[in-house]
């Protein structure tokens, strides 16, 4: 499933293991948004997706990596360019921040999950 384009509404990229990603979800559902859900631990992102996600949240991929995630410390990504982050990324979905709300032309992390109102 693409990131949407003009027209397509809403897309969740969403992990149903994660507290807060269900919590964006019950809350995007309460708010009667329509929206769809890519399970992105599923569906990866490929590395253009990941740059296009960069631009729509108006921030650099190293904002929303999950620095947290073994898979990074192991992998020596703390001085990586934002190239590097995006490849790894894309091989590993796991170490996206979860879960974002993505617009056709804006995207917002939903931590706390109030942050994806914005976008509605």
């Amino acid at each position: 499933m693409p990131l949407p384009g003009p027209g397509d509404g809403l897309l969740l990229l969403h992990n149903p293991r994660c507290s807060k990603s269900r919590a964006t979800h019950a809350l995007l559902e309460e708010k009667g948004a329509a929206f769809r859900v890519r399970e992105y631990l599923n569906d990866p992102l490929t590395v253009a997706e990941l740059a296009e996600l960069a631009r729509r949240l108006g921030k650099p991929t190293r904002e929303w990596v999950r620095k947290g995630e073994s898979v990074y410390r192991e992998s020596g990504l703390d001085h990586a360019n934002e190239s590097e982050l995006r490849d790894a990324i894309a091989a590993q979905p796991i170490l996206m921040e979860r879960p974002i709300l993505v617009s056709a032309d804006r995207a917002a992390i939903g931590r706390p999950p109030e942050n994806v109102l914005e976008l509605l």
